[in-house]
């Protein structure tokens, strides 16, 4: 991978920015990566998101979506660096950077000695790919370097999230008859009957609660939790709602709205007085029931609490605040970090008071447990 992605600014204006990287799919393809129409549409979709006029952020768009296999890095990285490098002297996708044949040879056939070295062509060794591996690290023990990759990766996430049965109807082909719909046709004709209008029930997004505990123990999470919040808010404004829980409970809602996530978290960080302080489950979560989830925030939500359990309080409060929570959600989703780690076992005090009261009690520790929980909450 190259240190730094060519930047394309120059092109993100240009009105055929669409058919530029659709072009550059194809010169993926005509130089042997399989790429397909599902494929594109996910690039597309995340270079869209990504925005066009920053090269570092379609490179990634690309990597994410067009390779699938760890040798398919070097081949995609040449065709980057020429297809971005001068687009203007590359008219159409036929002119495709040549890309260098790699040379299988049974090992059988191997010649030995002195002669080995000059007829065995340069063996190609490739290592399981940097972004399968990052998918699977625990987020705590990142570098600078990775945490930025994970950020990336993170921006690309599509939750997905559940839907719910509205109260308002909509015309669909298939349903019982809409009365007035069918009537007015009949007027509109004069009278004559016709084919009978149908409707069906429309869909509304499921309402999520976020509640993220940033205290000391969960310093290590915080960040990469706050970024997955803030992916999860981009793709259904309006129906989630974050809190972070430490030794008080903050709404970090308005701040975590920002499209940037850069600016997101900025808003969200300036809004929190207790981060990497202690932890009173019991108490934040009271004050969240009290203040916000009777008034409907909680009725029906999909509710997913980040902690690792550690409670300075009573035991025994948080688990009465989470029965509490447990009536009124449609859903409760406890994510552990440590879950996914060999050897855990729920032996917290406030993991132990709690667990009779969850529906899904799963592991946070990495963006691969991350994308397992969005499957999760989707069947919610």
């Amino acid at each position: 991978m190259s240190s730094a992605a060519p930047d394309i600014r120059q092109y993100g204006t240009r009105p055929d920015g669409t058919t530029m990287l659709v072009a550059f799919t194809r010169a993926l393809a005509a130089a042997g990566l399989p790429v397909g129409p599902e494929r594109t549409g996910r690039f597309l979709q995340g270079a869209a998101a990504l925005g066009v006029d920053r090269g570092r952020d379609v490179y990634w768009a690309g990597r994410a979506t067009l390779t699938s296999d760890p040798d398919h890095l070097p081949v995609y990285d040449a065709v980057f660096a020429a297809y971005f490098s001068d687009l203007a002297d590359l008219p159409a996708a036929r002119r495709t950077p040549a890309v260098p044949n790699k040379v299988l040879v049974p090992l059988a056939d191997l010649p030995s000695g002195a002669e080995q070295d000059e007829q065995i062509p340069p063996s190609v060794k490739a290592g399981a790919a940097a972004t399968e591996v990052l998918r699977h690290r625990d987020l705590a023990g990142l570098t600078d370097a990775e945490r930025r990759e994970l950020a990336q990766l993170l921006r690309l996430l599509e939750p997905g999230l559940p839907r719910r049965p509205s109260r308002r109807r909509g015309p669909h082909h298939r349903g019982p008859i809409d009365p007035r719909r069918t009537v007015r046709a009949m007027l509109a004709n004069g009278g004559e009957p016709g084919v009978p209008a149908r409707h069906h029930r429309r869909t509304r997004p499921r309402r999520i609660v976020l509640l993220i505990d940033v205290s000391g123990s969960m310093t290590a999470y915080a960040d990469s939790l706050l970024r997955f919040a803030h992916a999860v808010h981009r793709s259904q404004p309006g129906a989630v709602e974050t809190f972070t829980l430490g030794t008080r409970l903050t709404r970090i809602s308005r701040g975590l709205a920002h499209r940037d996530p850069e600016r997101a978290l900025t808003a969200a960080a300036s809004a929190i007085p207790d981060y990497s302080g202690g932890t009173r489950l019991g108490d934040t979560l009271k004050a969240f029931l009290d203040r916000w989830g009777r008034r409907g925030i909680a009725r029906g939500a999909v509710v997913v609490l980040f902690s690792d359990g550690w409670e300075r309080g009573s035991p025994e409060q948080l688990a009465e605040q989470i029965s509490r929570l447990h009536r009124l959600a449609r859903s409760l989703i406890w994510v552990n970090p440590h879950k996914g780690k060999d050897g855990y076992a729920p032996v917290q005090g406030g993991i132990v008071a709690v667990l009779p009261h969850l529906d899904h009690f799963v592991a946070g520790h990495s963006l691969a447990a991350l994308e397992d929980l969005l499957e999760v909450v989707r069947r919610a």
